[in-house]
């Protein structure tokens, strides 16, 4: 029976995580690439892609990427157009957060553009403001709410009292 040498297997390689380096080198397009945002997801490894050269195009993640790094709504991505077909390209790049921040100062995408990433880091998802109803009176609109009642002695003889008034009333 051979030994492991080894320090581990599939479960062990699961929990480093090497697709996040700490600093990379910021990435700007050359000739025949754009900075384009995701709109849609639509599956297999495909993507409706807002270009920011005022088109929308057909976008196909790299095979390198398709595994590695995820890409979703939102996020700021360098594609690489086509020659031949205009309307589909292909996504060679995924920028975070700190990228796309540093791309807005450098002028290289327009200031309007609000990335996910960007909304999460600002804390943009603790703006959210819940409305509390004082009432406690059920109205028509309104589920009915169930209340947990606690039967005591008292309550007991107080219920047959009135059991007794509704039956002396038919």
């Amino acid at each position: 029976m051979p030994k492991n040498k080894g320090k581990g297997g599939k479960n062990r390689k699961r929990g480093t995580n090497k697709n996040e380096p700490e600093k990379r080198d910021l990435n700007l397009k050359e000739e025949g690439q754009e900075y384009g945002q995701v709109v849609k997801m639509l599956g297999n490894g495909r993507l409706e892609v807002y270009c920011f050269d005022g088109t929308k195009r057909l976008g196909v993640i790299c095979g390198k990427m398709r595994k590695k790094s995820w890409v979703s709504n939102g996020d700021i991505v360098l594609v690489g157009l086509r020659d031949f077909q205009d309307s589909k390209c292909d996504i060679i790049l995924k920028y975070n957060a700190d990228e796309a921040k540093r791309l807005k100062k450098q002028g290289e995408i327009p200031e309007h553009v609000k990335a996910n990433e960007d909304e999460d880091a600002q804390g943009g998802a603790d703006n959210v403001v819940f409305e509390v109803d004082g009432s406690d009176e059920d109205s028509e609109g309104d589920m009915p709410r169930n209340r947990n009642i606690i039967a005591d002695d008292s309550d007991s003889e107080s219920e047959e009292e009135i059991g007794d008034d509704a039956i002396d009333a038919i």
